[in-house]
């Protein structure tokens, strides 16, 4: 069995949405005073890799506490798309998957834009769906999309569309993905197990993929 993290380290300074504030770490209570180490963590709920319930943007939408714990652990595809010379993924570049995600729970788009993590460019041109792709993969029995880079929309979207398609469709979304080079194959487990918080729009994970010979 092969496990493979696929989480960014959350740590002050680390890359956020633009507009977003970044996580703030202070000592609560320390060693030399109190004779024990916490420490008082802000963030907000998309921070990192993370996961996104269709509350976050649907009124009425299901908060991720309102999923079972199955939801969140699958059978995962990825995708290659490293060599895209366009920003966008049409429909032409997934429809040949078409017979492989229906026997998936998870779609994970690899795009290699991860190795932008902490540069200016991450946050520039980077890979996302476009409507078309989006609402021919919602058509599939999915609990997730992934993607290594920050949104599976466009950074110049102000509606959001595949965003919401997915979310209508209960699809959770997750986004920061990295590590996706180390996956050696085509088909895995995936984990990406939230914290479990009351109203959860979204929340932080720890996404990891599990590959053994079970999985094909």
């Amino acid at each position: 069995m092969k496990v493979t993290d696929l989480t960014h380290s959350i740590y002050t300074g680390m890359p956020v949405f633009p507009g977003t504030e970044g996580p703030i770490f202070e000592k609560a209570n320390t060693l030399a005073k109190d004779g024990f180490q916490e420490a008082k963590i802000t963030m907000y709920s998309h921070t990192g890799t993370h996961i996104d319930a269709p509350a976050h943007m649907l009124l009425n939408g299901p908060y991720l506490d309102d999923f079972s714990i199955d939801k969140f652990i699958g059978k995962a595809l990825i995708l290659d798309f490293t060599g895209l010379k366009v920003p966008s993924i049409e429909l032409d570049s997934i429809r040949p998957y078409e017979q492989k995600l229906k026997e998936v729970e998870f779609v994970i788009l690899k795009t290699g834009w991860s190795n932008y993590w902490g540069e200016e460019k991450y946050y520039q041109d980077f890979p996302y769906l476009s409507e078309e792709s989006a609402q021919w993969l919602a058509e599939f029995n999915l609990k997730g999309i992934g993607i290594d880079a920050i949104s599976i929309d466009s950074m110049k979207t102000i509606t959001f569309p595949v965003h919401k398609l997915f979310m209508s469709k209960h699809v959770l979304i997750i986004e920061n993905l990295t590590n996706l080079e180390s996956i050696s194959k085509e088909y895995f487990t995936l984990s990406i197990m939230p914290m479990k918080n009351i109203e959860a729009d979204g929340s932080p994970v720890r996404a990891f993929s599990i590959e053994d010979e079970e999985v094909k």
